[in-house]
């Protein structure tokens, strides 16, 4: 019968000798080999586990399969938004890193690299595919110089001078002029019409010279001229020099103190109250509202010389549109305006920019109402009025209840189109030359 190997060693070997050989026999048997593995040490004083043959096995089959290996550019990570919307769900997007294959020289097959090679290898690769992620990044992100040429002034004082907002004010001034009673004085209207255009390319330009700082850090304003630096302050400011004086000059000298007072007021209101506000205070809005009344008082004005209760009827409809325009507009802009340090209600009241949105809606019903009333529009203006009013009540009351994006984007592009149609109706219904409100022929 074959002896045991702790039969033989007690054999052999006796005593202290005997006892510590059949010890190690013994712990030899019982112990599994990934456990007798743990008892081997490399050069470098470190334990070598399975996981270390896998990964050489990974590296070996990289080395040999390298036109396998995927290289991808990292996508940019989304900013999260801190403003949560009711219907909106996060979508986590993992961060990828380009990957570049293990050069031969790198890594020799062979001998066993050692852990810390590896370690090498593996950092030295993810390190060098940041290194250049970020120089793509530096290049796409550097400013270029930028030469101003004639033929692209034109534009460029265009967009400086806001144009389209401009000819909001224009075309609100004229419904103004049109609205009066009186007979329509074309000399008159035209002058109106060129010095309140003026005034308001000054306003804008003064503004946009005033939030260079703030506009380069929102996505909606980053790429206007002055924060692209396609023209220089001093020519921003002379443009508006340019355009406030004569602009002055025509609705005092051409048509009436009255409404180039007003004139005069509303470049002063805009440039140092409105928009050094809209940093300090939720006012702002209020005072903004106010700015985009006066042009249709000024166009009253113009036509009548005097301010009627007809001047304030259209101030206060003017007034009251502004609300859900504006509030609509910026809900879905409020991380810009945080990011450029503005105070609105949309970012620090946004219940407040709900409930005050739907409260305006309201009132253009009232107004409207208040036309004949005041014999500016016959009786068949509110009734005509009413289903557009109802319709922008109903999207100010889903913009209020929905508190979302959607329902925001709805009562904004609505108010585009309710305006110009609210004002096209007045126009239908304007009390005849023959009626109670015929205050006699226009001053000029």
């Amino acid at each position: 019968m074959a002896a045991s190997p702790h039969t033989l060693s007690s054999r052999l070997l006796t005593g202290r000798v005997g006892g510590c050989v059949w010890y190690l026999e013994r712990r030899a048997v019982q112990e599994s080999p990934h456990k007798f593995m743990h008892h081997f040490r490399n050069i470098n004083k470190q334990w070598i586990t399975f996981q270390h043959f896998t990964f050489l096995k990974r590296m070996y089959v990289t080395q040999l399969n390298r036109s396998l290996s995927q290289q991808v550019k990292p996508k940019p990570e989304p900013v999260a938004s801190p403003f949560l919307e009711k219907t909106s769900s996060g979508q986590a997007k993992a961060e990828i890193y380009e990957m570049k294959p293990f050069s031969p020289s790198s890594l020799s097959l062979s001998r066993k690299p050692s852990e810390k090679e590896l370690i090498e290898l593996e950092s030295a690769s993810v390190i060098q595919g940041s290194i250049e992620v970020g120089k793509e990044t530096k290049d796409e992100k550097q400013w270029k110089e930028m030469k101003l040429h004639v033929d692209d002034l034109p534009g460029i004082l265009a967009r400086l001078s806001k144009i389209k907002l401009t000819a909001l004010v224009v075309s609100t001034t004229s419904a103004g002029f049109a609205l009066a009673p009186g007979s329509f004085d074309w000399s008159c209207f035209l002058l109106t019409f060129a010095g309140t255009g003026l005034a308001s390319c000054a306003a804008n330009s003064i503004n946009q010279f005033f939030e260079v700082p703030f506009d380069s850090n929102m996505n909606r304003t980053k790429n206007r001229p002055l924060v692209r630096g396609q023209i220089s302050p001093l020519l921003a400011v002379s443009f508006a020099t340019c355009c406030a004086i004569p602009g002055v000059a025509l609705l005092t000298w051409g048509v009436n103190p009255l409404t180039g007072a007003l004139g005069v007021f509303n470049i002063f209101l805009y440039t140092c109250c409105y928009t050094p506000l809209k940093r300090i205070s939720i006012a702002n809005t209020w005072v903004g509202a106010v700015v985009g009344a006066i042009p249709p008082v000024m166009g009253w004005t113009a036509a009548t010389g005097s301010l009627d209760a007809g001047a304030f009827l259209l101030g206060g409809i003017l007034y009251s549109w502004q609300f859900p325009h504006f509030n609509a507009l910026s809900w879905g802009l409020r991380e810009d305006y945080s990011r450029g340090g503005y105070c609105m209600m949309s970012v620090t009241h946004p219940a407040l920019c709900r409930r005050v949105a739907l409260r305006h809606c309201l009132a253009l019903i009232g107004l409207s109402t208040a036309a004949p009333v005041l014999d500016v529009t016959t009786w068949t203006f509110p009734a005509i009025s009413l289903p557009i009013n109802l319709y922008i009540s109903y999207l100010g009351f889903r913009f209020y209840t929905d508190a979302d994006r959607k329902s925001s984007r709805k009562l904004f592009f609505c108010s585009l189109w309710h305006l110009p149609l609210l004002l096209l109706l007045m126009l239908t219904c304007k009390q005849p030359p023959g009626g109670k409100c015929d205050k006699g022929e226009p001053q000029s």
